[in-house]
């Protein structure tokens, strides 16, 4: 089973943006969209517009963390719950393919 990875800005084009690899990631389709040209979002909590995480800045394992069964992504700052939100990182496909990787001991990924 494969996911499908596209090159996304960080910091948009449009926001100024550059087209090099500090500003590049690999995200698959659904965050790409569901990000489009954000770089800030709202934090459910703290109810604060604060920034997407940065995965070539930032260590996801400070803002984010797994399930117990490995389903789902659980924001642990205002930037991770912001991010989950935004990106819809949990959404019923992804959790679907999670549940899958997971049973054949391919999911989550380790630190």
């Amino acid at each position: 089973m494969g996911i499908r990875l596209q090159v996304d800005h960080i910091i948009p084009k449009k926001a100024e943006g550059r087209t090099q690899e500090e500003n590049l990631c690999l995200a698959c389709q659904s965050c790409n969209r569901s990000k489009w040209e954000d770089t800030h979002a709202f934090d459910p909590i703290s109810k604060q517009i604060v920034p997407l995480f940065n995965p070539n800045a930032q260590d996801w394992f400070e803002h984010f963390r797994w399930s117990e069964d490995g389903t789902i992504i659980v924001g642990l700052t205002a930037c991770g719950r912001a991010t989950v939100s935004a990106l819809q990182l949990n959404n019923q496909y992804m959790i679907r393919a999670r549940k899958f990787l997971f049973k054949t001991n391919e999911h989550p990924p380790r630190e």
